[in-house]
């Protein structure tokens, strides 16, 4: 699960140009949106599109589901795992 962690983290700073953070610096439990990493409305359409595209997976619209998967790395990884077992 670890490495699917900080292969999450490098998507979100992939995707979002965040090229001044590194893995290690982003906390898994941290919230991603708001506090902790304080990504915002655009930075989820941004990343739910690099998230599909890396681990090809089937994203649903945007229900409150949805955004719990996308809370925290560790909550995001756990999702991606569940899709892929499917």
């Amino acid at each position: 699960m670890e490495q699917l962690k900080n292969e999450v983290k490098e998507v979100i700073i992939d995707s979002l140009n965040l090229e001044d953070l590194t893995p290690a610096d982003i906390d898994s439990d941290a919230p991603l949106f708001g506090e902790g990493l304080g990504l915002d409305s655009i930075d989820a359409l941004e990343l739910g599109i690099a998230v599909k595209n890396h681990f090809k997976i089937q994203l649903t619209e945007p229900t409150d589901d949805i955004k719990q998967h996308f809370a925290s790395v560790t909550k995001l990884a756990e999702f991606i795992k569940q899709q892929q077992e499917k």
